[in-house]
């Protein structure tokens, strides 16, 4: 495969992330909570991965590989609970900017995890996607009255399990066949959720057939598609080209709150939008093809 397949596949990943407020968004317009939209999303994309692993090439794993991959699934269930929690009490186009802090806090965990101290470049590109933050939330034009404090925490916490989980996708089995390790992901993800959540939905026939629509399109681009996609791309891009191209993930979501649930997007807010796309370049522009650290590299600089 060649290496801007690899980068689509990524970028792919990210417009796929994009899309789940909008569905969530009208999941709960239809009448359904958080935890039944959240619970029919895990199960349903782990349903689906997994039935494409049965057929798919797979390698024989210790207990305790699977172990640490199905741990690297937390983050990402937690991801979904923290987001679609934000997502009840904030507009979608607000919700994705908290969820993009990820970018910064993922600078932090490179820090404390790699020790790799971010260089000046990074820190003005930190500066720049904070300033973006602000005016795409709205807060430079005087609307932060209009902003939920729950919501927004749990938008901030959306940012550190994703983080996380993007931190994870690139460490973490990478020796395994990418279908092999996202479906251990999803189930990692499926069983956080339902620890949280008892999935008390799946004993319900009329809600289990009603949600099913929403469970399906939230399962296929919230855990089959983005996991398997980093997955193969992710090692190979890198984390610098990598964060770039996961940015897609920001347009795709305010362009369809916009289109699908007429929420309004000024000037002002998409000015904010451009600003962070940039400030995300800037900052990744000397580490387009990074070298991959190993996790014996990591061990040794413990």
């Amino acid at each position: 495969m060649k290496s801007w397949h690899y980068a689509l596949l990524v970028f792919l990943g990210g417009c796929s992330f994009g899309i789940l407020s909008t569905f969530v968004k009208l999941a709960y317009a239809a009448g359904f909570t958080m935890p039944q939209v959240s619970g029919s999303q895990v199960f349903c994309g782990t349903v689906i991965i997994w039935s494409i692993a049965l057929f798919a090439k797979k390698i024989k794993i210790t207990m305790l590989q699977a172990g640490k991959i199905l741990g690297a699934g937390i983050p990402t269930g937690l991801t979904g609970v923290f987001y679609y929690q934000c997502l009840q009490t904030v507009n979608a186009s607000l919700a994705i900017i908290f969820l993009f802090q990820f970018i910064w806090i993922g600078t932090l965990i490179e820090w404390v995890v790699y020790k790799r101290k971010p260089s000046k470049l990074k820190v003005i590109s930190i500066i720049i996607l904070l300033a973006g933050s602000l005016l795409a939330a709205g807060l430079i034009s005087g609307n932060i009255q209009s902003i939920s404090g729950e919501g927004a925490m749990w938008g901030l916490l959306s940012a550190v399990t994703f983080s996380l989980f993007i931190f994870l996708s690139g460490v973490v089995g990478k020796e395994l066949p990418a279908i092999q390790k996202s479906a251990l992901l999803a189930t990692g993800s499926m069983i956080t959720v339902f620890i949280l959540f008892p999935p008390l939905f799946l004993f319900d026939a009329p809600v289990l057939f009603s949600l099913a629509p929403y469970g399906l399109l939230l399962g296929i681009f919230g855990v089959v598609l983005p996991p398997l996609l980093f997955s193969i791309g992710m090692p190979h891009v890198g984390p610098g080209l990598g964060t770039i191209l996961t940015a897609s993930e920001l347009p795709v979501a305010v362009v369809l709150s916009a289109a699908v649930l007429s929420e309004h997007v000024g000037v002002l807010q998409w000015t904010g939008v451009l600003i962070i796309l940039a400030g995300i370049m800037i900052g990744n522009k000397s580490s387009i093809q990074p070298k991959i650290i190993q996790p014996y590299e990591l061990n040794s600089q413990g």
